[in-house]
């Protein structure tokens, strides 16, 4: 019989707030591209994020702690002002989601992590596998 494999989904919520603005566009270029999400104030967000992982069948995980690892630095912060990260990277959601892609890989067995999926919103949801 072949080794079956499964797949642990770990989600959790974190609220953040953020201002999508970019250096190497002009404030009337910002605008134009960012809308709202552009105002200079910033606007916030509550997250579900859910991380998925390969589960084999000797491998066992401590999600709440890797939880810990990657939501402490997040979880009620301004992404561009208290995570270093967002300085120079716009804070979209799919470079959050690279992020925490980045910060997880490095917590969890080569190859086991699968796919790290941010709720935005309701109809903002962004999916991202390390590609």
């Amino acid at each position: 019989m072949a080794e079956r494999i499964g797949y642990i989904t770990r989600v959790q919520s974190f609220s953040a707030c953020h201002r999508l603005h970019s250096p190497d566009l002009s404030d009337e270029e910002n605008k134009k591209v960012y809308g709202k999400c552009n105002n200079p104030n910033g606007h916030g967000h509550n997250y579900k994020g859910l991380y998925f992982i390969y589960l084999w069948s000797v491998f066992i995980v401590v999600l709440h702690q890797l939880s810990d690892v990657i939501m402490t630095p997040l979880d009620h912060k301004n992404l561009d002002k208290d995570v270093p990260y967002f300085s120079t990277v716009v804070s979209t959601t799919e470079n959050l989601a690279v992020y925490i892609w980045d910060h997880m890989v490095r917590e969890v067995p080569e190859g086991l992590l699968y796919e790290i999926k941010i709720h935005e919103t309701d109809k903002n949801i962004v999916v991202y596998r390390g590609e």
